[in-house]
């Protein structure tokens, strides 16, 4: 071998051993930061001049300034197309103690999708609060402050398919009363009591004399007794710094202080002792907060339900306005604002079908909601 050939050999070998030692420390690296969905995606277009994926990146910035807002639950079905990029973003309001659900789904396998929940601060600054993994198709947030949220959907580049998702909340705690479920709730936070000199700090739950209370979450039994207005009563701690769930008006206790429970354990039995004598048993269930004092348990233990979907096998990629004139409105019912109007014959980008609301794209870029029986499509 002439040295010349030596030389390029020891370059090539030094360029491999460099490539390969930034990888691994990339490796190390990523074991201690975590990168998000997007960062790793990203990486893919590291050696390319690719202007489809800035523009990819930028319409992910545009669409956190989005005001689009939904109720929950919400279900959405539409169609990608390979050159058309979109990102699927609402505004909605979530409670301390619900857990988001996101559930997308695509007909053609292996698209990946990109998941954002981000908080809308007071001073309508935007704080990033949950991305999935690369690969992932779901979330599953517990919410620790209640506030107005951001959820974007975005697909990867070059999706082409029918999708749907599902966007719902859950509880984050178990119902404390064995066998009843939101109907047994008559009366909630903040019902006048005692001719309003205070407020209802609970929810009561009502059920037969007897009924098994149990615990809604694991934690440790931290006083039990009988006193006040509560009568018969159990405290339960949720972890050592978690929140004190309170259970009163026990007909009888059959936990003792230091007990350690899981969820779905009996405390005791549904009754009507301390201030509740006059009234049908039931059980009045509250939540603390260190430093807080009581807060508003319904969101932790409200029973809901995923949105249904109606199957559709195809989405147009068009739709044309069919009425004279037509509202497009900032939400998916009448009583959402009016962001503008279109004209009979006007042509709009379809992005999903949700219920009776079409979800359109002017060709301005605005987006908005438009009932489906004023638009035909193409």
């Amino acid at each position: 071998m002439s040295l010349s050939s030596k030389i390029k050999a020891c370059i090539f070998l030094l360029f491999m051993v460099m490539i390969y030692s930034c990888k691994q420390i990339r490796r190390v690296t990523d074991v201690i930061v975590q990168p998000t969905a997007r960062e790793l995606y990203a990486r893919e277009f590291e050696n390319l001049d690719s202007l489809r994926f800035n523009s990819w990146q930028q319409a992910y910035k545009l669409a956190k300034a989005d005001s689009l807002q939904i109720r929950l639950p919400y279900a959405e079905q539409g169609q990608y197309f390979k050159d058309r990029i979109t990102v699927y973003s609402y505004d909605m309001y979530l409670n301390e103690g619900e857990v988001l659900n996101v559930e997308v789904e695509n007909n053609v396998l292996g698209i990946r999708s990109f998941i954002n929940l981000i908080k809308v601060n007071p001073d309508s600054s935007l704080t990033d609060e949950f991305h999935n993994k690369l690969g992932e198709h779901h979330a599953k947030v517990p919410i620790d402050e209640t506030g107005i949220y951001k959820i974007t959907i975005q697909p990867e580049l070059n999706s082409q398919g029918m999708f749907s998702f599902q966007i719902y909340t859950s509880p984050s705690f178990g119902f404390p009363v064995l066998g009843k479920d939101n109907k047994a709730i008559q009366s909630f936070w903040g019902a006048v009591r005692g001719g309003g000199a205070r407020s209802h700090e609970g929810i009561d739950i009502f059920a037969e004399r007897g009924t098994p209370v149990v615990a809604a979450v694991d934690g440790m039994v931290s006083a039990t007794g009988e006193k006040g207005l509560g009568g018969k009563q159990v405290w339960l701690r949720a972890g050592l710094f978690g929140k004190s769930l309170y259970y009163a008006h026990l007909d009888s206790i059959l936990v003792s202080t230091g007990n350690r429970v899981a969820i779905g354990d009996t405390l005791g039995l549904v009754g009507n002792t301390g201030n509740a004598r006059t009234t049908a048993p039931h059980l009045h269930f509250g939540i603390y907060k260190s430093g807080q004092g009581a807060i508003d348990p319904l969101p932790f233990v409200k029973k809901t339900e995923r949105p249904d979907i109606k199957r559709v096998l195809s989405a147009p990629k068009f739709i044309k306005v069919s009425a004279a004139i037509a509202n497009f409105r900032n939400a998916p019912e009448v009583a959402g604002i009016k962001l503008g109007e279109v004209k009979r014959n006007d042509t709009l980008s379809l992005l999903g079908y949700t219920k009776d609301w079409a979800h359109i794209e002017r060709s301005s870029g605005d987006k908005g909601f438009i009932y489906k029986s004023l638009v035909l499509e193409l």
